[in-house]
């Protein structure tokens, strides 16, 4: 028998005789009744014994020590109070029940955590309708997941979980896209963080004696343990991933300036919502600089690490924003502009192509879906064995008290496993016991069906056991990712009593999870009720392209996340067709009365514009990428062509030349539209009027 599946008996058998006996027990007393201790000598024993209590307590089930006053191990006692073992009751309703229901169905297969979360699950439902059935129909379309993205990010991100989990150092080779290096890391991680439709990993680097942060994608190879120590480090106490996983794009790393953007009137509001906790806002008029900007809007100012990526920001808002300090900020701005306005005047002379690689690129923003073998992507967090094997046991124990059979393809659906792996499961149960051979339960294979013996005696196991750290991360990272989306409602308060249940915060653990770019959930919750209710919605949009607010009435049938956001896809009458409404765009939105009867076949298309992150396209421009930024551009968009002096040229979709316009403004001056010649005028004249407002 292999050494893992020994060390889950000794652990089960020991909880089971623990949670049998409710009295304190010598260590004599669990040597001589537990599964797999009793052939040991004193000195393996001590050293099993100290071991597994070690594992169960980094685990949560946490063994109660009576220690002497003088004495020595084996005159210890030690008891398992049933709170540090049970699962606390938690009293669901059934909107919560439903919307946990429909968060699983939503992320089964889909999501790094999937296994884990099923789990979770199938513990938190105990006794109550299960959530592990699918719902009726579909209120909420997922294109960003939070899958691991393609077998070797699925390996990485494995292993640096259970590094997380077990504080052990790694090494890695990693490639610095600033730099355009590779140099090998050592790093204590500290926590995960999904953002943007990426997993990122936040940890101590040895070499600098600071924290970073490391972009999966990015690393190179596998990723190894330093060392053989059960445990390499402990985090800081004084780390808080939270800060992280609010940042702006700007932020991630450490500070290096402190800008001042004056913002129009028009976008006030949106960035006030969304960015509002990043820096701080005074109305413009009250700003000590307000004789620089004009006396409408905001004047916004945010620290920021990465110059660019805020210039980016700033520039894709066009003529509503303007940077008003520092002076070298403003300097680098306006030079960038003219920039653009100088590579769009006249001809842009190229090298010429030394490759072309038609269709190369991601699926989306460098970290694309690559489907396991079987076309299901793969979800590579598999909980722990003892999770799986403590969930399979409540099953049995529960279906041998209703003298009920239990059917082995549901079963091995249920925990997500192989019909292979569910016999080893239950050849693994009918070892462990509780202490002078009197076994927890018996439980046979027979064809299709699991016969369970129908006097077990696993009182121990007829309760649901508490959630596993792996477990109670997936679940609240589950929730997190869908945040206040789900028609249904009530996962904000589903969490709330989960965390209360834990007696603390999973997200806490090594992972945070974020989607939505900026604060929607205000909208997302009126939304949703109009969805859940089949009412008509009427709402003010922003339409970015042409500047202006526009009223809509539509029928909202599902909410839709996607690279930039979250959506509602509904019929607007007034165009008589399918649209996709960003929220962070909606200013405000009212439920009305008024019901509407579905129409069919009215679902938004996932696997396009919401997953690439580009609009429904009508044209091809070709862009040319600067050499500098050539190596961002591999990564994010399709390249076509190489050129000679280590530029590129890729292909970027657009249904309207003002989107185009803005995208090549971000860009800051490394890209420009090489054709069409109307897209590239396009640029120009919106890069032209810019310029005037900097200058201005």
């Amino acid at each position: 028998m292999a050494k893992d599946t020994e060390k889950l008996i000794r652990q089960l058998s020991l909880i089971s005789f623990l949670m049998a006996e409710r009295r304190p027990v010598t260590a004599l007393e669990i040597k001589e009744a537990v599964e797999g201790y009793a052939e040991m000598n004193d000195d393996a024993f001590a050293r099993r014994f100290y071991a597994d209590r070690a594992e169960l307590d980094s685990l949560g089930i946490e063994l109660k020590v009576d220690k002497p006053a003088e004495g020595y191990f084996d005159a210890e006692n030690y008891t398992l109070p049933p709170e540090n073992f049970y699962l606390p009751a938690i009293e669901f309703t059934d909107t919560e029940l439903g919307a946990l229901r429909t968060a699983l169905a939503l992320l089964d297969g889909e999501f790094a955590y999937a296994e884990p979360l099923r789990l979770a699950l199938q513990q938190l439902a105990w006794g109550q309708p299960s959530p592990l059935a699918a719902p009726e129909e579909r209120s909420v379309s997922l294109a960003i997941t939070a899958t691991a993205g393609g077998r070797d990010l699925s390996h990485r991100l494995a292993k640096i979980e259970t590094a997380i989990f077990r504080r052990k150092t790694i090494v890695f080779d990693y490639y610095t896209m600033g730099r355009d290096a590779e140099e090998t890391r050592r790093v204590d991680p500290y926590q995960l963080l999904f953002r943007g439709g990426r997993f990122y990993l936040i940890g101590r680097a040895r070499e600098r004696d600071d924290i970073r942060v490391f972009r999966l994608s990015r690393i190179r190879g596998k990723v190894a343990y330093a060392s053989k120590s059960e445990h390499d480090f402990t985090p800081p106490k004084d780390f808080d991933p939270r800060v992280y996983a609010t940042r702006a794009d700007w932020q991630l790393g450490e500070p290096v300036g402190r800008a001042r953007i004056w913002i129009s009137s028009r976008v006030d509001w949106l960035v006030e919502r969304h960015f509002g906790h990043v820096g701080t806002i005074v109305p413009a008029g009250e700003a000590d600089d307000a004789t620089d900007a004009t006396d409408d809007g905001i004047v916004f100012e945010t620290t920021y690490s990465d110059r660019r990526l805020l210039l980016s920001w700033v520039l894709g808002l066009g003529e509503r924003a303007r940077i008003i300090g520092p002076a070298e900020l403003v300097e680098e701005l306006t030079e960038r502009v003219r920039l653009v306005v100088e590579r769009h005047s006249g001809t842009l002379d190229v090298s010429p192509a030394v490759a072309a690689r038609p269709g190369t690129g991601p699926a989306r923003g460098g970290d694309g879906y690559e489907p396991a073998g079987d076309g299901q992507r793969e979800a590579p967090i598999r909980p722990e064995r003892l999770a799986r094997l403590m969930t399979l046991t409540g099953i049995l124990v529960q279906a041998a008290r209703e003298a009920r059979k239990l059917d082995v393809e549901e079963l091995c659906q249920t925990l997500q496993v192989s019909a292979e792996e569910l016999r080893e499961d239950i050849s693994v149960l009918n070892i462990v016991n509780f202490g002078g051979g009197n076994y927890v339960l018996y439980a046979e294979v027979q064809g299709d069906q699991i016969e369970v013996d129908p006097e077990p005696y696993g009182d121990s196991f007829a309760r649901p056991a508490r959630l596993l750290p792996l477990e109670a991360k997936a679940l609240v990272a589950a929730i997190d990712l869908l945040g206040e989306h789900l028609p249904e409602g009530s996962l904000a308060s589903a969490r709330a009593k989960v965390v209360a249940a834990l007696g603390e915060d999973p997200a806490g653990g090594g992972l945070q999870m974020t989607s939505a770019r900026g604060d929607d959930s205000e909208i997302a919750r009126l939304v949703s009720r109009a969805v859940a209710e089949h009412r008509l919605l009427e709402i003010e949009y922003y339409k970015e392209n042409e500047d202006e607010f526009v009223g809509r009435r539509i029928e909202p049938y599902q909410l839709l996340n996607g690279h930039e956001g979250w959506y509602v896809h509904c019929f607007d009458a007034e165009r008589d067709a399918p649209r996709s409404f960003r929220l962070d765009r909606i200013r405000s939105a009212e439920v009305l009365d008024e019901t509407f009867e579905p129409r069919p076949g009215i679902e938004p298309d996932i696997e396009g514009w919401p997953r690439t992150g580009e609009v429904p396209a009508s044209r091809a421009a070709r862009v040319w990428v600067a050499p500098e930024r050539a190596r961002w551009a591999r990564e994010e968009r399709a390249v076509i062509e190489e050129l000679e002096d280590g530029a590129v040229v890729v292909e970027l979709h657009y249904a309207g030349e003002t989107w185009l316009a803005r995208e090549i403004l971000k860009e800051a001056g490394d890209a420009a539209v090489l054709e069409p010649d109307d897209a590239r005028r396009a640029v120009l004249e919106a890069a032209e009027a810019l310029a005037g407002v900097v200058r201005g």
